[in-house]
């Protein structure tokens, strides 16, 4: 390799990019990874946003609670998981609803980094279609923001366009191996 090529390379790997990261998987932590980044972007006075696709906009848990100490732009848009929902169609049209939220504020410009939480379901169930969506981010998401998608059951589009993408595996759970149901401060 030469000093030139050596030279362009080198700066390739230090240019600034917007990441589109996903964390997906069956195990836990995939909300917290990204919370733990939003705390990053918090504390080097970056814009932050959050859109929760799922839980319910009246749900108190303590990210919400301690966001909104933090002035983070906090949204929940759900009615609930999918899987306790009493009405699919209204759980649906809320994920809509959402991602038109979020079309506004990842094209608006406002955010260092934005966290579309449980955003891999309505991908999943097809409520959205990803490579819309895809199509979407590639036309419109600001070079310099880092957008966060939680959620099972990624797409595999959504995993081949992310630039970093983890998978969450579950080793040991402390509800099915000791029946310890979930706790404040760690679950919620």
């Amino acid at each position: 390799m030469s000093t030139t090529q050596f030279n362009e390379t080198t700066r390739q790997a230090r240019k600034k990019k917007g990441l589109v990261i996903v964390n997906t998987g069956n195990g836990k932590g995939k909300t917290t990874a990204a919370l733990g980044m939003m705390l990053r972007a918090w504390g080097r006075d970056m814009r932050i946003g959050v859109i929760q696709f799922l839980k319910h906009k009246k749900a108190r848990f303590g990210e919400i609670k301690a966001a909104e100490r933090m002035e983070i732009d906090w949204i929940s848009t759900g009615n609930g998981f999918t899987w306790t929902s009493q009405d699919i169609d209204e759980t649906e049209a809320r994920a809509r609803h959402g991602w038109q939220l979020a079309q506004e504020r990842i094209a608006h410009g406002n955010y260092d980094l934005l966290i579309l939480d449980e955003f891999t379901y309505p991908l999943h169930f097809k409520w959205l279609d990803t490579q819309q969506v895809i199509a979407w981010l590639k036309a419109n998401k600001p070079p310099g923001l880092h957008l966060i998608i939680t959620g099972r059951y990624a797409p595999e589009a959504l995993i081949e366009y992310a630039d970093l993408v983890t998978e969450m595996r579950e080793v040991k759970h402390p509800y099915e191996e000791q029946g310890i149901k979930a706790q404040p401060g760690i679950e919620f």
